[in-house]
């Protein structure tokens, strides 16, 4: 039928082993991570706690996984346009599942966007460097 777009989803193995590679990115740098990999809409696929991380650390993680989904742009991306005066500035409080700190990337093969993941439990920094490795180790774009 004509007016049909396709797309490609990820699978549930293939999200278990995202988080599978972000726990062992975390454990390799001594850190509690949890983290999420949602489809193209931001709905959740798989979602993990590592022992002793943060309760609070699962709603940013979602949210970071959201935010990235969302754009098709790491959810850091957003940090500094969206303070007051930026020119996103307060896009971010329009809807409470937006997470605009380092930590959630999209998932792209072939230039489409497939998912995003997203980690909270160590600083922004080591959080985006988590998903990063786990995605690239995948052969995530």
């Amino acid at each position: 039928m004509d007016g049909l777009v396709s797309r490609r989803h990820l699978s549930l193995d293939l999200a278990l082993s995202l988080l599978a590679r972000v726990r062992e990115e975390a454990e390799s740098r001594a850190l509690l991570l949890a983290a999420v990999v949602v489809d193209s809409a931001g709905h959740v696929l798989a979602s993990q706690r590592m022992d002793g991380a943060a309760l609070g650390a699962m709603r940013l993680a979602a949210g970071k996984a959201f935010t990235a989904a969302s754009w098709a742009t790491p959810s850091g991306e957003f940090a500094q346009s969206t303070q007051p005066g930026g020119g996103d500035w307060g896009w971010n409080t329009t809807d409470a599942r937006i997470v605009v700190y380092a930590g959630g990337i999209p998932l792209l093969v072939g230039g489409e966007l497939v998912g995003a993941v997203g980690a909270s439990g160590g600083t922004a920094a080591e959080d985006e460097e988590c998903v990063v490795a786990a995605a690239s180790a995948l052969g995530f774009g």
